[in-house]
């Protein structure tokens, strides 16, 4: 019998059963306040008449968006309209991590050099636009900059094809005529090839010690492949410029001022706290790998690229994961100036004419959790192949 008492009294204090309970009433409480969070939103709409479901998606939208990265009008559906807000915050985001990459990377080191002066001209950067909230610096840049420009007729002339002013940025437009697709899938292929040779470089470089110069073979093979299939397709590629027609200009490509104000103060912003953590990940670096590296004559040029940079990628890669992702959901402050991304489009005017909250409010909130797990994802992955043979 006390034998019998002592295997019970093992067992409700094993401290993996006591763990699996505790889950359990976790669990259990979890799924009461959903439940009861699901039934009491389902009984108010059902008192205020209140119609719940999808079928809204595929009402007319009846309302217009200023910038189409395809095709939309009024006539088109709300799903449209979820579709155009998604490609527009996809566009900005994309758009400012990759300057937000570049100036990031390229003040973070000028904060370490030696130049005095380079430095202090990196530090100011970085301690000024940190420090200034982001939505006033979309503030300045749309409307103390961008706003303050000339109108058409004064704008402001590049090459005689590009020209800027208060009503955005035209360049030229690419047409794309009969063989160009040939073109882009000898693209996607040699894309596809150099991928291949960065990670076949990758691993003989862990193996023997050798280095491949893969970034210029890349570079050559997807330069070469654009250039001969241009000519071998009788360059298929035609540009239409902007022409100035009454009070603007018809014709090319508008940036409005809303995408370029937004994509400048995202970038400039984001870049402030990238500067740092890529200065951050150089100081982890012991001195000793670029004292190692000088004592077999390598120039601090090499030094940098070979030695510091691909060590202090793995400290650099889980926090500019973070930047990234504030980034992309820092987009949503594009309402602030009307830019028409997912936020503007779908969770206000759709949201607006159809009362559908809890749908587009679900889906808005979908779409952000899946593009920051995705971009977890590509980051991890990165991460995981900069590793260095030896390290966990």
């Amino acid at each position: 019998m006390e034998t019998s008492k002592s295997k019970i009294t093992g067992f409700l204090f094993n401290r993996s059963v006591q763990g699996i309970f505790y889950q359990v009433v976790t669990l259990g409480f979890v799924a009461l306040g959903i439940y009861y969070i699901v039934t009491n939103t389902a009984r108010n709409m059902m008192e205020r008449g209140l119609a719940s479901g999808f079928h809204f998606l595929g009402v007319e939208s009846q309302f217009d968006i200023q910038m189409t990265l395809i095709e939309y009008s009024p006539t088109s559906t709300y799903f449209d309209s979820f579709i155009v807000g998604l490609l527009n915050t996809l566009l900005v985001a994309g758009i400012g991590i990759l300057f937000a990459t570049i100036i990031g990377f390229t003040v973070g080191i000028m904060r370490l050099s030696s130049n005095w002066l380079i430095a202090k001209i990196a530090e100011t950067y970085v301690e000024i636009l940190r420090n200034i909230p982001l939505l006033l610096q979309i503030f300045f840049w749309y409307f103390a900059v961008l706003r303050a420009l000339p109108r058409p007729k004064q704008s402001v002339e590049f090459f005689d094809s590009v020209f800027l002013n208060n009503r955005g940025l035209f360049i030229p437009d690419p047409n794309f005529g009969e063989g160009s697709n040939i073109i882009f899938y000898l693209l996607w292929a040699t894309i596809a090839i150099s991928i291949g040779i960065f990670i076949w470089t990758k691993r003989r470089q862990n193996r023997t010690g050798e280095r491949f110069p893969a970034f210029y073979v890349s570079s050559a093979l997807i330069l070469g492949t654009f250039f001969i299939s241009l000519a071998a397709t009788g360059f298929p590629v035609t540009f239409e410029y902007p022409e100035l027609k009454g009070f603007n200009f018809k014709g090319g490509v508008q940036l409005i001022p809303e995408l370029v104000a937004l994509t400048f103060a995202l970038a400039m912003y984001t870049a402030s706290f990238i500067a740092e953590v890529v200065r951050g990940g150089i100081m982890a670096v012991s001195k000793g790998q670029t004292e190692a590296a000088k004592s077999v004559g390598l120039k601090q040029g090499l030094i940098l690229r070979l030695v510091i940079i691909p060590q202090a990628l793995r400290v650099i890669v889980p926090p500019l994961t973070n930047q990234y992702l504030n980034l992309t959901k820092n987009s949503s402050l594009a309402a602030a100036i009307a830019y028409p991304d997912l936020v503007l489009v779908f969770a206000g005017t759709a949201l607006m004419q159809t009362g559908q909250a809890i749908e587009i409010i679900g889906m808005v909130m979908g779409v952000y959790l899946f593009l920051s797990l995705l971009t977890s994802l590509i980051m991890n992955l990165f991460n995981r192949f900069m590793k260095v043979d030896g390290e966990r």
